[in-house]
């Protein structure tokens, strides 16, 4: 029994619904359908999401929205006109559009939420009516009926743990269901929405609560690459990761599946597939619990940019105690999350990502760190990209990080600062960003 989930690419027309369709019927052992909102057709194209956003701006300042209904609606119905799927269904979206603008604004932390979830929740009325039509038996299930229940907190929600009771009951249903992705509903029944990227977590949920046999997320690309293709030309696809392999390479910018998403199929062992809708025969890129051996100590090279380093030093640091504690304390006072912390006995870098920092809240923790700390020397570090080589089979191979650093020296790459976790599935280089794009085609071209 598989839950399989489809992205907005793979759900953006008549054609791309076509394929969709025709992938579902093709295995019936595919019950489970977890939907985003519809991606853009082309690159000059507008995704849902992003005119609901425009919407939800227009609505809270008191703008006429008529424009943004009427373009949403017109999107919908044209996917309907396309593929004769009866005017019921659509009728039903359009009241749903309308009825936004009817929310309460003061007040009201779940607004932006709720505006936003009503693209995934429309196309999987469109995409249940469309499957019942055409010879699945098929049903259209909220995330407050499906048990996708979560904290009230907007933009962040995380699943209650008791939900996983509640979604197995899903099971007993004969219909193949069709659930909107990238949201819950609190215990109150506020639509609150995941993080970035937030259907592929309802997917990952699903399958966790209904212990698929396998949870398939199709997306516009033949599984994973062991390189960013925009980076490195034709690179090696991977057939096959751990999950704590895709988990590191997620986080260092593979952006096909959202480091979050890993999370509940993995705590539930169940396996997930990467495979395309324009594609569907590909083998994919299957990630699993464990896997045999390669031979080649890395299976994938990641990078991304946006990084700055809070550089500390202070003489006979490492005889203060509660340093660290201190600096640490004084980021979350300020509601900054650090992302790695290289040390010496008279240094500390502490990794964060630039899109926490304002000129006031760097101000801030300058001012902060120098009265409680009177260190000898700070500063913020900018325009730094972490790269991460990854592969579980490392901590058999001796030299590995000799190797890389051997590569970037060759291309004159500096390494600002590395890091190498005691799990030795990835060893961390920061590098100037400028470098960033070179120093992955140096790694890829000493590994692969």
């Amino acid at each position: 029994m598989k839950v399989i989930k489809f992205g907005g690419s793979s759900l953006a027309s008549a054609e791309q619904l076509t394929k969709v369709l025709n992938i579902v019927k093709s295995d019936a052992t595919r019950k489970f359908v977890v939907v985003s909102a519809p991606g853009k057709r082309d690159d000059s194209d507008t995704k849902v999401t992003d005119a609901l956003i425009a919407y939800y701006k227009a609505y809270k300042n008191g703008d006429d929205v008529s424009e943004n209904q009427n373009w949403i609606i017109a999107r919908y119905q044209s996917i309907c006109d396309e593929l004769g799927i009866p005017g019921t269904v659509m009728a039903n979206i359009a009241a749903d559009i309308k009825a936004l603008a009817s929310l309460p604004i003061a007040d009201n932390a779940f607004l932006y939420d709720t505006f936003l979830a009503a693209g995934e929740n429309n196309n999987a009325k469109l995409i249940a009516e469309y499957f019942s039509e055409n010879g699945i038996k098929a049903k259209y299930i909220h995330p407050q009926d499906a048990g996708i229940i979560v904290t009230p907190e907007p933009g962040n929600a995380q699943l209650l743990q008791s939900s996983y009771e509640k979604i197995n009951y899903l099971n007993d249903l004969e219909e193949t269901l069709v659930i909107p992705g990238f949201f819950g509903v609190t215990e109150k029944g506020q639509i609150c929405t995941f993080s970035r990227g937030g259907s592929d977590i309802t997917g990952s949920i699903v399958a966790a609560g209904v212990h698929a046999d396998l949870y398939e997320n199709f997306t516009d690309v033949d599984g994973i690459f062991a390189a960013h293709p925009g980076i490195v030309d034709n690179p090696a696809s991977i057939a096959e990761l751990t999950y704590k392999e895709m988990r590191e390479l997620a986080y260092a910018g593979f952006s096909v599946l959202h480091d979050e998403a890993l999370l509940p199929a993995y705590r539930a062992s169940v396996p997930l597939v990467i495979k395309n809708t324009n594609n569907p025969s590909h083998p994919g890129t299957k990630i699993v619990a464990k896997r045999a051996m390669t031979g080649n100590p890395v299976v994938g090279i990641a990078g991304d940019g946006d990084f700055v380093s809070l550089n500390i030093s202070k003489y006979l640091m490492n005889r203060e105690i509660g340093f660290g504690r201190k600096v640490l304390q004084i980021l979350e006072n300020l509601g900054i999350r650090f992302e790695h912390m290289p040390t010496g006995i008279d240094d500390m870098s502490v990794i964060m990502r630039n899109r926490y920092l304002t000129k006031q809240i760097e101000k801030s923790v300058i001012q902060n760190l120098t009265e409680s700390l009177a260190p000898d020397e700070l500063y913020f570090e900018k325009n730094l990209s972490i790269l991460m080589i990854v592969g579980e089979d490392m901590n058999e191979h001796i030299g590995v990080t000799a190797r890389a650093a051997k590569a970037l020296a060759n291309a004159g790459i500096n390494i600002e600062m590395l890091s190498q976790g005691s799990s030795e599935v990835s060893v961390m280089f920061i590098v100037k960003s400028n470098q960033e794009k070179s120093a992955i085609k140096a790694l890829y071209q000493e590994f692969f």
